[in-house]
């Protein structure tokens, strides 16, 4: 452990480059559907005052806890319901996550290499995707590191260890109770390992544990009192029976194998997990778990191959499933360069071939005509485009002239690096090769803020929820057409709350089968009969023409009203084209 001094002043660098870097431009792009959408949608309805039973479309919500829509409606009442102000709280997740990981770089390693660790955090693609992103990932990996960091500093009387517990408990407020259990692990086996489990208290303190269950499991317990079949649906079908591919209520995520989960994971990391992995053979080298030392380095490792590889058997497993695992990916890279400086050759040469290839792919790619560069990165790292090409349809990708400069200006960075790297190969600096690396990775980060904001503009539900509030009277009613996540900001946008048709293979599966719900849901039937009605409801789908309801239909009933980014609205062919008026 290096002294303290110093680490006050790397971690305020640290957060404030990551702040410059992650939040221009937070509020400009409209939400992503689906993905964002449904969770600002939750938030919005958490802000009308229903703070403890979350609802989607008015039905029950079970899937997540509520850290992150609790955060967003505070924020939606101080800021307004704009996506600037729902985006907030998982920025602000992000610079906590780099916060931590900068701190205890900083104590582990000295401000240098912590102010490194920070900017390999920031840098890191899936990283910069989530903290511009309305999901919970950015304020799991900021409680999970806190815990870390908490644990890890831990000394007699300091309070460390009861800050960690504090964050692991927020952790599974924040997603999931797997995140409480598995630090606790990772720290608890690193220990034992040296010999350092005992005395218990000197890491893990009798209010710690209080501190943890209160808050990691508080909530929970009041939503197993409260709601029948919460506790079921948590546990059992969206955790174990999940993991077995057996769930009684699916939605329509399509699993990546483990090859793809490989790629998706380490592509998020992308150059940090070769430094990490090289940190990591030296420790397994030297056998580093026996030394007390080196207990924080054993617990990072632990829980950075333990999440990649419990994921990578696992059955069920998304893009972002591994973005826990980064914070420590970035500390154990930072070590990597910091113990290069004596031998720095290996590590310059396998960054310089490695970026020169990854300049040299983004080159190439940036000559075509992009189908093969969509197909690829979208097929893999996108679960709406998993989800479509399950459907046999195709994903409203971004256009390639809005893509294409990105790849171009990729290609620069990476090949720029890759001269660097050479530089520093020659001059055997392992200092100047991790700058190298740090300053591409840092000019990568607006490409990939640009890449998220186009490609949530090629599928947001905004144009349409304008078209619908132009239509549609406060008597009109729409029916949505599938699952809501694939338009969940359709009622934040429009005003207008739809019933929904086909929609229980999602996850309002479990909330359909309460009574309060049933109005919510239609039945084919219901909806063909209604279609026929005096007053026949609007349409939007996210089924190709000639698939769906609309085949139900009778032939030339249906007019199509508008098509964009995947979505068709209709209505019913004798229906005026008046605003609100049928």
């Amino acid at each position: 452990m290096v002294a303290r001094r110093g680490a006050g002043l790397a971690v305020l660098i640290g957060v404030l480059l990551a702040a410059a870097l992650l939040s221009p431009g937070l509020g400009r792009a409209p939400f992503d559907d689906p993905g964002e959408g449904q969770h600002a949608e939750i938030a919005r309805e958490v802000a009308g005052g229903r703070w403890l039973g979350l609802r989607l479309n008015g039905v029950r919500y079970f899937d997540k806890p509520p850290l992150l829509y609790w955060l967003d409606a505070v924020s939606f009442r101080l800021f307004g319901f704009t996506e600037g102000a729902a985006r907030l709280a998982p920025l602000l997740g992000a610079l906590l996550a780099v916060a931590a990981t900068t701190l205890l770089g900083a104590r582990l390693l000295g401000p240098a290499p912590g102010v490194l660790a920070g900017v390999a955090l920031t840098s890191c693609t899936l990283f910069v995707a989530f903290a511009r992103y309305v999901r919970p990932e950015s304020l799991f990996v900021a409680a999970i590191q806190w815990g870390f960091t908490g644990l890890l500093l831990a000394r007699p009387g300091a309070g460390w260890a009861v800050a960690g517990c504090a964050a692991l408990g927020a952790a599974s407020l924040a997603k999931d109770p797997l995140g409480l259990v598995g630090p606790l692990a990772a720290i608890g086996v690193a220990r034992a390992a040296a010999g350092r489990l005992r005395p218990r208290r000197a890491w893990l303190p009798g209010l710690g544990v209080v501190l943890l269950a209160l808050i990691g499991l508080g909530w929970y317990a009041i939503a197993a009192l409260t709601e029948r079949s919460f506790l079921w649906y948590t546990v059992v079908d969206n955790h174990l029976l999940n993991a077995l591919r057996m769930r009684a209520f699916p939605d329509e995520d399509v699993p990546l194998g483990a090859l793809e989960f490989l790629i998706a994971a380490t592509f998020g990391a992308f150059p940090w997990f070769l430094a990490a992995a090289a940190a990591v053979a030296a420790m397994v080298r030297r056998r580093a778990w026996r030394e007390p030392a080196e207990i924080p380095w054993v617990a990072l490792a632990l829980w950075a191959m333990g999440v990649l590889t419990l994921f990578t058997l696992s059955p069920f497993k998304l893009p972002h499933y591994g973005l826990p695992a980064y914070p420590a990916l970035a500390l154990l890279a930072a070590r990597a360069w910091r113990d290069a400086a004596a031998r720095p050759r290996p590590l310059l040469v396998t960054h310089l071939l490695v970026m020169g290839l990854a300049g040299a792919g983004c080159a190439w790619a940036g000559r075509q005509d992009g189908r093969a560069f969509t197909t690829l990165v979208f097929g893999i790292s996108d679960v709406y485009s998993r989800k479509e090409a399950a459907w046999g349809q195709a994903s409203p990708y971004p256009p390639w002239s809005a893509v294409q400069p990105l790849v171009v200006a990729a290609a620069a960075i990476m090949l720029a690096a890759a001269a660097g790297l050479a530089l520093a190969t020659a001059r055997r600096s392992a200092r100047t090769g991790a700058l190298v690396v740090a300053v591409a990775m840092i000019l990568m980060v607006p490409v990939v803020s640009t890449g998220l904001a186009v490609t949530a503009s090629a599928r947001t539900v905004s144009g349409m929820a304008q078209e619908i509030r132009r239509r549609l009277g406060p008597e009109d009613v729409l029916v949505v057409e599938g699952p809501i996540e694939n338009a969940g900001a359709i009622e934040f946008y429009s005003g207008h709350r739809p019933a929904l048709l086909d929609a229980e293979s999602s996850v309002l599966g479990i909330g359909a089968t309460f009574p309060d719900a049933a109005a919510t849901f239609w039945t084919p039937a219901e909806f063909v009969s209604a279609w026929g009605s005096a007053r026949p409801p609007y349409l939007l789908t996210t089924r190709e023409p000639g698939r769906g309801i609309v085949t139900r239909l009778a032939p030339g009933s249906a007019r199509l009203l508008r098509a964009e980014n995947g979505r068709w609205l209709y209505a019913h062919a004798g229906d005026g084209p008046g605003n609100g008026t049928r």
